[in-house]
């Protein structure tokens, strides 16, 4: 920073991105699947698979739900929206109270599709930083997510040869601005549902499923979407709420963790519940929401004899959640390491692939040593 100048702050926001036109489709799935953290095979096999899921899907699922949205993923819009709120949101807060006015610039780095963290870097480089901040667009931790892009955005600021003082909040599964927004939003269709004549409907928690393999291996994310879901319950201070988690996006073979938003509705159906279903899991809509939420398991719903479907806005630009990350910023800016929202690992100790773990083990570093 120099003598008399205001410090420059980027505020990158990681996520996962979507295509952009129906010929991306297949080369972001390949982007997807090729990613060691998502197939954990060695790359002569990773490649082939990743290959082999990107050509079928593309055909298939990814592309008739991608084709319900034009070919292309509202995931960068609505994330730069995001983007332009919060930094709109510092630019006008002045509760800082420090010596130095720091001007705060939101960049956002995607990690399947563009932009990617190469192309954030050199912005970030080409305005000028002082210093980086990144917060993760998912409230939850998991190695599929956070650490992935933090992966490729440490090893992109290397090939630059960029060393700016950097922080990172790694996961703020139960923020009070995330999860209030949250309470607001599925009060909403809550009460639509009431209205209409559904008594005690019951709210279902959604959110991206991940294989079993990589929760036993120790990611924290089922552990931290639950402790979401509950903190959310407690927010909508509904008494005797029902209320359950389930999880979506099933891809492959393998055993994954449950119960799955199919099984979950059946089960209200069996019960005669309308439910509120809200992907928990997500800060904005894109086509897991749009889609698969709104469209695929709605039809689901309703051939199961379940017609009380209601679906909650995610947080979005809400501003609540938007003053949520603006704290956050706020809380860790001046800081140089990758914490959690209070700084303190909130993980028990069985999740030995907690970011804050794994990053004290030097893992996040790059070059790899």
């Amino acid at each position: 920073m120099a003598d008399g100048k205001n410090e420059k702050v980027a505020v990158v926001l990681f996520n996962l991105g979507g295509p952009d036109s129906k010929n991306a489709i297949k080369p972001f799935l390949m982007n997807f699947f090729m990613d060691k953290n998502i197939i954990k095979l060695p790359i002569p096999f990773r490649c082939f698979l990743a290959a082999f899921i990107a050509n079928k899907r593309s055909k298939r699922e990814a592309g008739e739900s991608y084709g319900e949205l034009g070919d292309k993923s509202p995931l960068l819009a609505n994330t730069m929206e995001q983007a332009q709120a919060l930094e709109t949101y510092l630019a006008q807060d002045d509760s800082l109270g420090t010596d130095v006015k720091s001007e705060f610039k939101s960049f956002v780095a995607m990690r399947y599709w563009h932009p990617m963290s190469p192309q954030v870097v050199r912005e970030v480089r080409d305005w000028g930083a002082d210093r980086v901040v990144i917060v993760p667009m998912y409230p939850q931790f998991s190695t599929t997510t956070t650490w992935s892009s933090l992966e490729v955005w440490n090893k992109a600021m290397f090939e630059a040869g960029m060393n700016l003082p950097t922080s990172m909040v790694c996961c703020y599964h139960e923020n009070n601005g995330f999860v209030q927004a949250s309470a607001e939003n599925i009060k909403i269709e809550y009460d639509k549902a009431i209205k209409d004549g559904f008594e005690a409907p019951r709210v279902l928690f959604s959110a991206h499923g991940l294989p079993e393999s990589i929760i036993k291996s120790g990611d924290p994310y089922q552990w931290q979407c639950e402790q979401t879901a509950a903190a959310i319950a407690r927010a909508l201070n509904i008494e005797n709420l029902d209320w359950q988690i389930c999880y979506q996006s099933r891809v492959g073979p393998k055993k994954w963790i449950g119960p799955s938003v199919d099984a979950a509705l059946e089960k209200a159906a069996e019960d005669k519940k309308a439910v509120v279903i809200y992907p928990h899991a997500f800060t904005q809509e894109h086509v897991e929401t749009l889609v698969e939420l709104d469209i695929e398991y709605r039809e689901e719903a309703e051939k199961m004899g379940q017609h009380g479907y209601y679906r909650a806005k995610t947080v979005g630009t809400h501003e609540v959640f938007i003053a949520g990350l603006a704290g956050l910023v706020h809380a860790h800016y001046k800081r140089e390491k990758i914490e959690a929202e209070g700084f303190d690992c909130p993980c028990p100790a069985q999740f030995g692939e907690c970011c804050m773990r794994m990053n004290e083990q030097g893992l996040a570093n790059y070059p790899k040593v």
